[in-house]
Formats: C-alpha cells, structure tokens, sequence
C-alpha cells in the first residue's frame, strides 16, 4: 500500500505506507522547524489546537511527558460519539523522538507502538511516524478505520499551528 495525497493546492500531503503486515508507515514533510513541530505534538494546549483535525471536541486531555509517563486525549466527535486514546511514553528525545503505547478505547485489547522520528532540513521537519500494532488484523481494521482523512486533516492543521508559533 502506497498512497500519497495533495491538498487543493497541490502541496504534498501525508504519504501513508504499509512497510510490514502489522506496520504503518505516515511520513510528511512540514514549512516549519522542527522544534516548533514537537512543541506543537507535545503540549497539551497547543494538541488542542489540531488533533481534532475539525472532526471533534476535547473533553480532557493529559501529557505526562517523560519516560514512564502516562498520555490520555477524550473526545466527543461532532456527532456525538465519545471516544479516547491513551498510551505511555517509553522513549523521549527532546525536538527529535518520541515513541508510546496507543490505545484507542474502541479496541481497549489492541495496543500499538507509536514511533514519531523528526528531522530537519533548511527550516522544514520531516516527520515519519512508524505505527506498529499486534496483527496484520488491527493493522487493516486501522487503515478501514477512515484514519486517513482525519490525520491528514489534523497534520494540516499542525503544520498551520507549527508555522504560527
């Protein structure tokens, strides 16, 4: 799998691959620097600002940003439906790595591993985010999730956030 998407303008979007049956690979280039990157992934106030990608609204969100530290964002989608994501910080590198646990609170048994990667580049951050999950199974059931659309949203309006800082 292989797909690669523009917006209206035709600036590149999100490319999202498959490199292994349990794996996804989310890689975006961003027009702001890396460190304003990270501040805006890893804030509470400023993950606010974009994580919804338009499409919900924060109950509650917690950051425990260290080693060890525990990560919970609830939220109430416009429809109604209330959902949460939460996981734990296994590895930090300030403005460089992050990696957790994510769980989504539909499939409370399915813990996955986040691996965020951020480089730069004359001003502009590079961003791969390696999503492993336990089976090929939870890896299609979050590709047939309609993650897609929302994360490129919320990428957009993280590079936005990231550029306004």
């Amino acid at each position: 799998m292989n797909t690669q998407h523009t917006d209206q303008s035709g600036a590149r979007r999100a490319t999202v691959t498959t490199p292994a049956d349990n794996q996804i690979l989310i890689t975006r280039e961003f027009a702001a620097p890396r460190h304003l990157v990270y501040r805006a992934s890893t804030e509470p106030a400023l993950i606010r600002r974009w994580y919804h990608a338009n499409r919900a609204e924060f109950r509650s969100i917690e950051v425990d940003l260290r080693v060890g530290g525990a990560w919970r964002y609830e939220m109430t989608a416009h429809n109604g439906f209330e959902f949460s994501f939460h996981g734990e910080y296994r590895e930090i590198v300030p403005d460089e790595h992050v990696v957790s646990t994510e769980i989504y609170s539909g499939v409370p048994d399915a813990e996955a591993i986040n691996s965020l990667t951020l480089t730069e580049k004359d001003g502009r951050t590079f961003m791969e985010i390696l999503v492993t999950h336990q089976s090929k199974e939870y890896r299609d059931a979050h590709l047939a999730s309609g993650m897609e659309d929302g994360m490129q949203d919320a990428l957009d309006l993280l590079e936005s956030l990231a550029r306004s800082l």
